[in-house]
């Protein structure tokens, strides 16, 4: 019997869930602070893509904030609020990047953070789901 097939399935979904979490929080963590400090290669492709650079000081506040909020025990509400914002971000850039032409290479990119984010999403522990939290009383 191998030790593949001794362990539990609810096992490897809860260390699938968190590597695909760590890895969307990761991406918000830095992302946000390479927008923050507006690092030359992000403030190019923020001009280029049309859109204004104090733009990048909102979205790297929201992601540091999602990056944390994800990783942090007992915040249901604010998880879901952080998935639906890491969500917006990385589909408004796909759509950013498809209607400008700019860079359309990283459409392939932000389609893989997107669905590591539905992924980290799906993959839930009961306890990080917000109708168990409501119903339980937290949030």
């Amino acid at each position: 019997m191998s030790v593949f097939t001794s362990m539990p399935v609810r096992h490897y979904r809860g260390v699938a869930y968190w590597v695909v979490t760590v890895l969307v929080a990761a991406e918000l963590g830095v992302g946000g602070i390479w927008d923050i400090v507006r690092i030359p290669y992000v403030r190019d492709l923020v001009v280029n893509l049309g859109y204004p650079t104090y733009f990048l000081v909102l979205l790297g506040v929201w992601k540091i904030l999602a990056a944390v909020t994800l990783l942090a025990p007992r915040t249901g509400l604010g998880k879901e609020w952080a998935y639906a914002g890491a969500f917006f971000v990385y589909t408004g850039a796909i759509v950013s990047h498809v209607t400008t032409g700019y860079e359309r290479g990283e459409v392939t990119v932000l389609l893989g953070l997107t669905a590591l984010t539905i992924a980290s999403w799906a993959l839930r522990p009961p306890d990080r789901r917000l109708a168990r939290l409501l119903v339980h009383g937290r949030s």
